[in-house]
């Protein structure tokens, strides 16, 4: 069954931030009364969707029973749009983004990951046949350039894409035999963002899944670093800084 999740919006967004400030609570802890990371409680309060489940810890902690003006959870079954048996067995199936984030995220990773594999293998076929040191950026045609960050383009060389094609087979293979998908790093952040984006067209265009469906790699990562340092074109980063190119391999994140 597809998780409850609950579209967040500036006007849920101020009142329980107002409700935080009432009880004199600082964001560290009204996130540890919560039960959650402090970095979601500020996705609540800047009104980004959250899962319903992580709004039952605000609840408690904001001492309400239910969350005010809102009217029903934002809960969706999918089932007669999508086919999730098809899915299920794939061998990219994961048991467990099905059991944290419900059926419809888990056909997410299916069906980018294949995407993903597809298009990286097109540009080495491509870079394949350019002088050593080419990246993406200089083929005629490539299908990653405008996914990835552009501040690096010059670094998306074949051994990038090797390493990337690793990685996305990594995760199916922790997928397949049930494990807990944990981004380590910058790089294994970048990896599921881009399956969830190439399965974005598919299941948003064609079959009308909601925008929000795709947020549960967000949940997973418990912040959007990716986006504010990688796309936002806020900030340019330095060599020694987390996101930077140089260090999107090593090990950061629950570790």
């Amino acid at each position: 069954m597809a998780p409850k999740s609950i579209k967040g919006s500036p006007v849920l967004a101020k009142i329980i931030k107002a409700r935080r400030l009432e009880l004199g609570l600082t964001i560290e802890e009204a996130a540890f009364k919560a039960g959650v990371g402090t970095k979601t409680w500020s996705r609540c309060e800047s009104g980004e969707s959250i899962r319903a489940d992580k709004y039952k810890g605000v609840c408690k902690a904001l001492e309400w029973k239910k969350l005010p003006d809102i009217e029903k959870d934002y809960e969706k079954d999918y089932s007669n749009i999508l086919d999730f048996d098809q899915y299920r067995t794939h061998e990219a199936w994961s048991k467990y983004i099905e059991d944290s984030f419900g059926e419809a995220a888990a056909a997410t990773f299916v069906v980018g990951s294949d995407i993903l594999l597809d298009e990286i293998q097109e540009d080495m076929n491509e870079l394949a046949r350019m002088p050593k040191g080419t990246h993406i950026g200089q083929l005629n045609n490539s299908w990653l350039e405008s996914l990835l960050p552009p501040q690096f383009l010059m670094e998306y060389d074949y051994n990038f894409l090797y390493l990337l094609r690793y990685n996305v087979e990594r995760l199916r293979k922790i997928a397949h035999h049930g494990g807990q998908i944990i981004a380590h790093s910058v790089l294994d952040e970048l990896t599921l963002y881009l399956i969830v984006e190439e399965s974005r067209s598919l299941f948003e265009d064609e079959y009308g899944l909601d925008d929000y469906i795709f947020d549960w790699v967000f949940d997973l990562f418990e912040d959007m670093d990716i986006i504010t340092f990688l796309y936002s074109d806020l900030f340019y980063l330095s060599d020694e800084h987390a996101y930077h190119f140089n260090q999107w391999n090593i090990n950061q994140f629950f570790t």
